[in-house]
């Protein structure tokens, strides 16, 4: 008998975990997905928000400068909700992984893998994100503005009971072969429940918080242009939709639990990049950089970044909020700032001693 896999391993050790904390659903019928975010996958840890879509209405503001870096083909790498489909849009890489602290984000991320597999365009794929009747069959809504993605979803009327909704998308999940218990299916059945009883209001919260009055809501967020007045949501546009559909059918959206300054998550998806002949296109870190040096963790992340294979145009995707040193300047009306820098100037500073932290690398950007 020939001695199992570090893969199966892997896949075993998530079953043995999951069977502590309730009943285990799975299929082996897309195990090499399922065994691959377990080996990549670290121990969770905490962050207080829900973080079910983003708060920051700056996030298109980079993608001209991503546009124009062309890091096309390579891997992306990001964390937090759906945000990140928009920059898998305009970098088209060849896989992506999604890291995050919370194991909730992954939940999340199984979700949308599943409403994509159900949803053959965007507005379908909207209707089933917030429970919504299916639009009428025609190619119409292939061709639509974003306006009119909008218009259907608020003129819409939610499902009177959305649990037939809700079996048919765990239905969906059960097939990726993640070992699943039933507090995991309640947390998802949670999730998209709070999608469909807000429709497009729905808003990023914080525990005890609430969420904040300049927070934008999903239809904001979906409307939101750049300074040049140009929409770049993923659903803005069929073509990016299908491509972001397209790797998750081919299970290359990667939903990793790990702390981007952890010890192993990073480490993992750096090796799997160098034994594929991969090369980082883009990393989106959101504002983590600032819990990370506030914490006393920001060396590590840039220890992690380094083991990443790169190449000269490879980016680092920020966002900045004006309470953290107010060193961006902010667009009028904006609550955040988004930037990117190249992942070269980031180290390289970082080595030289110019970059020691969050101030540092604000002022350097």
């Amino acid at each position: 008998m020939q001695p199992p896999s570090r893969r199966a391993l892997a896949l075993t050790a998530v079953l043995v975990l999951a069977t502590a904390v309730g009943t285990i659903t799975t299929t082996p019928a897309r195990a090499g997905f399922a065994a691959t975010i377990a080996q990549l996958s670290e121990p969770e840890g905490y962050f207080d928000s829900d973080n079910l879509i983003s708060n920051e209405r700056s996030y298109l503001q980079v993608i001209p400068a991503i546009r124009e870096s062309r890091p096309e083909g390579g891997v992306y790498i990001g964390v937090g909700p759906d945000q990140n489909f928009t920059y898998i849009a305009h970098t088209r890489p060849s896989a992506a992984y999604i890291i995050d602290i919370r194991r909730d984000n992954q939940l999340l991320h199984l979700l949308f893998k599943a409403l994509f597999q159900l949803a053959p365009n965007r507005a379908e794929y909207l209707g089933l994100l917030f429970g919504r009747s299916a639009p009428a069959p025609g190619g119409q809504w292939e061709r639509d503005d974003v306006e009119h993605l909008v218009a259907y979803i608020d003129g819409a009327r939610p499902l009177p009971d959305p649990s037939a909704l809700r079996a048919r998308v765990d239905g969906v999940v059960r097939s990726f072969g993640v070992p699943l218990s039933e507090r995991d299916f309640a947390t998802i059945d949670r999730f998209h429940r709070a999608f469909i009883a807000r429709g497009l209001d729905l808003k990023f919260e914080s525990t005890g918080r609430g969420s904040r009055g300049y927070y934008p809501n999903y239809r904001e967020l979906l409307l939101e242009a750049d300074q040049n007045g140009r929409r770049w949501n993923y659903l803005a546009s069929e073509a990016d939709f299908r491509f972001v559909r397209s790797l998750e059918e081919r299970d290359l959206v990667l939903p990793v639990v790990g702390n981007v300054a952890g010890r192993l998550a990073m480490a993992a998806i750096g090796r799997r990049m160098k034994e594929q002949g991969d090369r980082l296109g883009a990393i989106y870190v959101s504002n983590v950089e600032f819990y990370l040096d506030r914490d006393g963790s920001f060396d590590r992340f840039v220890a992690n970044l380094s083991l990443l294979p790169h190449t000269p145009r490879s980016l680092v995707i920020r966002s900045v909020f004006p309470n953290f040193y107010g060193r961006v300047q902010m667009t009028p009306g904006y609550a955040s700032a988004s930037v990117v820098q190249r992942v070269d100037d980031l180290l390289e500073g970082a080595a030289s001693g110019r970059i020691r932290g969050y101030r540092d690398l604000l002022d350097g950007r």
